[in-house]
């Protein structure tokens, strides 16, 4: 009699989560709209995000006029919500789905590739939250940034004098773009455009190296707003007309809106000092 043959043992319940196999299963088409979401327009936006508030180095006139200008564009309330807050909305909720339904045994198999798929689940889930609190505290808490855009500075800024909130910008910006780098790595090797593990390898690289300069880029405008100018004025474009692109310094008894979101120390006249200079209230609340 021959030897019976020995059945392979059944691994099902220890497979570890290979990084290209996230939300294997799933629908074919919400897979790939996810995936294409991530890189245009969210992507795209976070770049641009990013960009405009580096502007935040050359003072808060010129934030001031990066604000105005994208608020300016055709149709803005209409990309606003077609290609940002839409796709957002899909992506994050959709992500979080695959969040909760994925499996990543990285007690069993410690590949890279798991401790990647946790990475991108973690990054994904705080950037989701992040996004939430930051889109409403500035985009529609307080005062109308597309309408007072000379505020735009001094609101940031009001946010980023609590260091708890100070800790979760840095925290969110590490994680968003770990999540948007790791994503690009991902897209191109679910899209078919690295194929192969080298090419896929020098790509990881590229990615590396674009997530490391947006991270940087953004912790700069973050830490700039912090500590460069700590007594920036409240607004520095307080009665411009919509068509004006170069705003007039501020002068005596200048107006800014009363209901800022910020510490309003006085009645929204701006000081004269013993020069008679105009002194504005700061946004940096009183001890």
């Amino acid at each position: 009699m021959g030897a019976a043959a020995v059945a392979p043992p059944d691994n099902s319940s220890r497979k570890g989560v290979k990084p290209l196999r996230a939300g294997e299963g799933h629908s074919f088409l919400w897979r790939k709209l996810h995936s294409l979401s991530g890189i245009i327009p969210i992507g795209a936006f976070l770049v641009e995000h990013i960009l405009s508030n580096f502007e935040i180095v050359h003072g808060p006139l010129a934030y001031a006029q990066q604000v105005k200008f994208l608020n300016g564009l055709p149709l803005a309330r209409v990309l606003e919500w077609a290609f940002i807050f839409i796709p957002l909305t899909f992506h994050a909720l959709y992500g979080v789905w695959i969040a909760f339904r994925g499996r990543a045994n990285v007690n069993v198999y410690p590949w890279a590739g798991n401790w990647m798929y946790i990475s991108q689940r973690v990054t994904g889930l705080i950037a989701f939250v992040y996004i939430i609190q930051h889109v409403w505290r500035q985009r529609f808490a307080g005062v109308s940034l597309p309408e007072h855009p000379g505020l735009a500075y001094a609101k940031v800024q009001y946010e980023l004098l609590n260091p708890w909130m100070l800790a979760v910008y840095v925290i969110a910006m590490i994680a968003t773009c770990w999540h948007f780098s790791y994503g690009i790595w991902l897209f191109a090797a679910k899209w078919g455009i690295t194929p192969g593990d080298q090419a896929r390898k020098k790509f990881g690289y590229v990615c590396g190296l674009f997530g490391t300069v947006l991270c940087a880029m953004g912790l700069v405008s973050i830490f700039w707003v912090a500590y460069a100018i700590p007594y920036s004025p409240v607004d520095v474009m307080p009665a411009q007309p919509t068509g004006v692109v170069l705003p007039a310094q501020p002068g005596p008894g200048a107006q800014y809106p009363a209901d800022n979101g910020l510490p309003n120390g006085s009645n929204g006249q701006l000081q004269n000092d013993s020069a008679g200079q105009p002194v504005q209230p700061s946004a940096v609340p009183q001890q």
